[in-house]
């Protein structure tokens, strides 16, 4: 399973049995509308407090995903979550009623990713049959944390990205687990090549993960996530290509979680100054959530709840269908706190890499 460095290939590929999104308003009018599970009509989720509506909606999008999946949260053995917030309180009072051995992750906005490779880890190796992964954001409470209180009315740079009010969580499941509820999967299969269509009632997978590590390239500025996140995408993207031995020919979409337009742009140069070009399969979630120009987010999207909710609601369906037969998901992360800002240091990012396949009905890779 081991290769190279910080990569792991699945023998038996862990399935994405369930998946559900929980939006703000904001990300509802966006250009993702209508494909929510849940949008809140207003941002506090009818509670007190901004916090108490992030927990709320991690809530909520954890048990939309049992109960899409048909599940009851006794049949989960784990639950791996997180979220920006100091202490991790959006996660720790939001899925407490849930009753699931948990494990509580910071990774900032790679958190999900973080999750994904952490339980499908768990799976793969046979610690439980089903995991559940969620994480969260709200801006309202990641501005109170980390920037300016929303009532001091400060000026945004162009460069900097609007966090993503939202929650996504995902059921990994054993291949026998989820033959189990639906039914076999058939024959085994040979690896897909990119682009070659699938059969209707397919299924994601995770058929490996690249896990990232920290790189610093002394960004500053806490008004420009993208600049500080992007060299941690590079980072595992390129030891992605270089362990499992592909190339960018190898996925229909590269995609970055929260990089928005100054981050994807710098990520690109990386990238040509070491001989690769990702321009034509690379997107990025804080792109996607927005249109960045009529709602005025500047840059683009962030946070905890931007690679999750894009990837719940939009990602995950092309591949289900086939029209992407292999994706690198990357969510990005930029790791620093108020009192890491205040006393000068850098911001450090990370990103962790998730390949999510495509499997048609009577298929299992081998």
């Amino acid at each position: 399973m081991r290769r190279g460095r910080a990569s792991l290939v699945f023998e038996h590929p862990p399935v994405i049995e369930a998946a559900a999104s929980v939006a703000g308003k904001k990300e509802g009018e966006g250009p993702l509308r209508g494909r929510f599970d849940l949008v809140a009509e207003d941002d506090r989720m009818g509670k007190k407090t901004w916090e108490e509506a992030e927990s709320a909606m991690q809530e909520a999008a954890c048990r939309l995903a049992l109960k899409k999946g048909g599940l009851e949260r006794g049949q989960i053995q784990y639950l791996f979550a997180g979220d920006l917030l100091g202490q991790l309180i959006a996660t720790s009072f939001g899925v407490a009623d849930l009753e699931i051995p948990l494990f509580g992750l910071y990774g900032a906005c790679s958190t999900i990713g973080e999750a994904l490779c952490l339980g499908a880890m768990t799976v793969a190796a046979g610690y439980g049959e089903r995991v559940l992964t969620v994480s969260s954001s709200h801006f309202a409470t990641a501005e109170k944390q980390f920037r300016f209180p929303l009532g001091y009315g400060n000026q945004r740079p162009w460069s900097s990205t609007w966090t993503v009010t939202g929650s996504g969580a995902f059921v990994l499941a054993s291949e026998e687990a989820a033959e189990e509820k639906s039914g076999p999967a058939g024959e085994k299969r040979g690896f897909p090549e990119p682009g070659q269509g699938g059969k209707p009632g397919g299924r994601a997978v995770i058929s490996a993960v690249t896990v990232g590590k920290i790189a610093d390239m002394g960004v500053k500025d806490s008004m420009n996530m993208g600049a500080a996140m992007a060299p941690a995408a590079y980072s595992t993207i390129s030891r992605n290509f270089m362990d499992l031995g592909v190339g960018a020919e190898a996925y229909d979409r590269i995609i970055t979680g929260d990089l928005g337009r100054v981050g994807s742009q710098a990520l690109m140069d990386f990238m040509r100054a070491g001989g690769r070009d990702l321009s034509a399969v690379h997107m990025d979630c804080g792109l996607e959530i927005y249109d960045c120009a009529a709602q005025d987010t500047h840059a683009g999207g962030s946070g905890c709840g931007c690679s999750a909710v894009t990837l719940a609601a939009s990602i995950l369906g092309k591949v289900e269908s086939g029209e992407w037969r292999r994706v690198l998901f990357v969510p990005t992360g930029a790791l620093l706190s108020t009192v890491s800002f205040n006393e000068g240091r850098t911001i450090p990012g990370i990103a962790h890499g998730v390949v999510i396949e495509h499997r048609g009905p009577g298929e299992r890779r081998g």
